[in-house]
């Protein structure tokens, strides 16, 4: 009989060994999967791309803020730590469209396609486009270095009208 490792084994059906060299193939052969990705997803923090993502705000009055933003932090975030007129009133549960952002063209081709949750929520929103997005749906990475996103003129609170509240 042949092991995976191509080692001769002669009478292991009958000891035994055959069961244990298949297990432990199996075994090796899942380690190695856990190992690669685990190698992934250490390189994302351990690599040499950008910790920082420098990022656009065009306000509701045309005035543009730009901020830094840290990779794998959401445009919610961002613009809370920065004290940006974006509400978030279900603070990140997809229950709400009051974070909605218009996002330019070319940055928007470069994100992963929105969630059907996500879509739901943008039905939603005020000032509906093409390229709007739901704030803390966008993840910041190295790609999206130097986007712009417009705030819309208006928000859809349906749970307190005129009321913002304040981020934790």
């Amino acid at each position: 009989t042949q092991s995976t490792w191509g080692i001769q084994l002669r009478g292991a059906r009958s000891c035994g060994c055959h069961m244990w060299v298949t297990r432990m193939s199996s075994l090796l052969r899942v380690s190695n999967r856990i190992h690669v990705h685990s190698s992934s997803i250490l390189s994302r923090f351990f690599s040499s791309t950008p910790a920082a993502v420098k990022v656009t705000f065009i306000e509701k009055d045309g005035n543009r803020k730009e901020v830094v933003g840290k990779v794998g932090q959401s445009v919610l975030e961002l613009a809370h730590a920065n004290d940006i007129d974006l509400e978030g009133a279900c603070e990140a549960s997809l229950a709400c469209s009051t974070c909605h952002v218009i996002v330019k063209e070319d940055y928007y081709k470069k994100m992963p396609a929105p969630r059907d949750e996500e879509e739901d929520m943008l039905d939603l929103a005020y000032g509906l486009t093409d390229t709007s997005r739901l704030g803390c749906q966008v993840i910041l990475q190295p790609e999206l270095e130097g986007m712009e996103l417009q705030l819309p003129s208006a928000t859809r609170n349906f749970y307190v009208d005129g009321h913002k509240p304040k981020p934790h």
